[in-house]
């Protein structure tokens, strides 16, 4: 995004998101299929435990805000 589209977009009172915003919910993403496979291999065991971090980890992206 361009300086000048950032000035409109905020004049707008329009959200912006940042490159960094995207890529960390990618990882964030990328994470909480890396738990469920672990959880999927695990045939359940520490179902609560994984359960806990995938939860965590949606919480996450609700709050960057995608």
């Amino acid at each position: 995004m361009s300086v000048g589209q950032f000035v409109l977009a905020a004049a707008l009172k329009r959200q912006t998101r940042s490159k960094i915003d995207s890529h960390v919910i990618n990882e964030l993403r990328r994470l909480g299929g890396l738990q469920k496979h672990l959880f999927t291999e695990g045939n359940g065991a520490l179902s609560k435990e994984y359960a806990n971090v995938l939860v965590e980890i949606t919480e996450a992206i609700k709050r960057i805000g995608c």
